[in-house]
């Protein structure tokens, strides 16, 4: 074929359509259930929830019926160390626009494949307790556990991931997958064992964590000497100076082999991304993973059992240029992608 009978060709497919008129299968089918004819809803109006995702507050107390994944937004930084704020985590990646709805590498439109809803925030009886929001959050994944809906949530500081995992983890340890520049594996400050600092050696020591399934990456920093547990109980303890010797190929082989096949929680704390990415956080640590390097890691986990995840620490009032939570909603949409390959969830949903 000539050069200008190729570009006759191409005029007679696709000139002057829009995204009614595609012939990969594939796209077409992201594109129909995104389109009207060549029009989509404009990314900046509505309401803002996760992910565009539809908006159900009342589904905690229908049951999360109709739902296979809840977003979740838990703003509550009561537990963190330094600087505080991750309790408008939740509100600032909401307000982020385009992500989704295509992940190119996971080759899933999630939104499209399953249900998703915004089930709002979790409920708190008083904002000034540390304990009883642990409790409430506690409470309320079991709810989330017991109805077998899939949660993805957004902080908050990572204290909150302790009672989540005591909801999911209660009839069997899970393993994880934690990205972060700290191991979070700290004892008792202050007279306070559920803060930031200490989620995962409360989580091993309640039986709801296999240290022996969990992998942490990109760990580095002045705090080492607060992380004796994870070594102590048997976790892998990627720092990032590693990753760059390893390779990214080869930490990826690691975290699969720690893991296996197990229900596994993915924990994603945005400082354990280089603070020249988000520095809207609350315990910054230089020298760490880039955005490129974050996503090339959770992309190689593709396949593996999640059975729920989450994004902490986002801290926009640090961060004018509103970067972090954008990447913090990127991360979300990653999450949400790793789910659509999860072969429980797929068998769950009908998938194969």
């Amino acid at each position: 074929m000539t050069a200008k009978d190729n570009l006759q060709n191409l005029r007679e497919l696709y000139g002057g359509a829009g995204a009614e008129k595609m012939y990969d299968p594939e796209f077409k089918k992201v594109a129909d259930a995104i389109f009207t004819g060549d029009r989509r809803p404009p990314p900046y109006s509505g309401v803002s929830t996760f992910l565009d995702a539809s908006y159900q507050p009342h589904a905690p107390e229908n049951g999360f019926e109709g739902i296979d994944v809840a977003l979740i937004g838990i703003p509550m930084d009561l537990g963190v160390t330094n600087r505080s704020g991750a309790r408008f985590g939740p509100r600032a990646v909401r307000t982020v626009e385009r992500v989704g709805p295509f992940h190119h590498v996971l080759r899933t439109a999630p939104l499209t494949e399953f249900r998703v809803a915004d089930v709002g925030d979790v409920p708190f009886r008083s904002r000034f307790d540390l304990k009883g929001c642990t409790e409430d959050i506690e409470t309320f994944y079991r709810k989330v556990a017991a109805s077998g809906v899939v949660p993805l949530s957004v902080g908050g500081d990572h204290s909150i991931t302790y009672p989540i995992m005591k909801a999911l983890g209660a009839h069997r340890p899970v393993g994880m997958i934690q990205i972060d520049a700290h191991c979070d594996t700290g004892g008792t400050y202050d007279g306070q064992k559920f803060h930031h600092g200490g989620p995962f050696r409360n989580a091993v020591l309640d039986g709801v964590l296999d240290p022996q399934r969990t992998v942490q990456i990109g760990i580095r920093g002045s705090s080492e000497y607060l992380w004796e547990f994870s070594f102590a109980s048997g976790m892998t303890v990627i720092h990032v100076e590693e990753v760059l010797e390893m390779g990214l190929d080869a930490v990826i082989a690691k975290a699969r082999e720690v893991v296996g096949d197990g229900p596994t929680y993915l924990s994603f704390d945005v400082d354990g991304i280089d603070p020249a990415y988000t520095p809207g956080t609350g315990t910054p640590e230089v020298g760490g993973l880039t955005t490129r390097e974050a996503n090339m890691i959770l992309n190689g986990m593709k396949g593996l059992n999640f059975i729920g995840g989450d994004v902490v620490e986002v801290a926009p009032q640090y961060d004018p240029g509103t970067n972090t939570a954008h990447v913090g909603a990127q991360l979300v949409f990653q999450e949400l992608s790793l789910l659509a390959h999860a072969p429980w969830f797929r068998k769950k949903i009908g998938k194969h």
